[in-house]
């Protein structure tokens, strides 16, 4: 970090400080996918929100149920849970 100039400090700053803002729309994203995808890409729409949800700090005892469940609506409530948190 001490090769970083000033402007490059608060870059990365900045990034770290939205980062949950920055999963939370990534989240977001994935349900847009997961109401799409059928079959296989389905499959590998929820590993990818799995690995999203896991980021955020959502313990694995949910992300477990709402595999279990596959509705993308239970998805888009924790995102609408989620954002109101901030």
């Amino acid at each position: 970090m001490a090769d970083l100039t000033p402007n490059q400090l608060k870059i990365v700053k900045r990034y770290y400080d939205n980062n949950d803002a920055l999963a939370t729309q990534r989240l977001a994203e994935l349900v847009s996918d997961l109401y799409l995808a059928t079959g296989k890409k389905r499959q590998r729409v929820w590993v990818s929100l799995e690995a999203a949800m896991l980021k955020l700090g959502i313990p694995q005892t949910r992300i477990d149920h709402l595999k279990g469940k596959d509705d993308p609506r239970l998805v888009a409530e924790l995102v609408q849970e989620l954002d109101g948190k901030k």
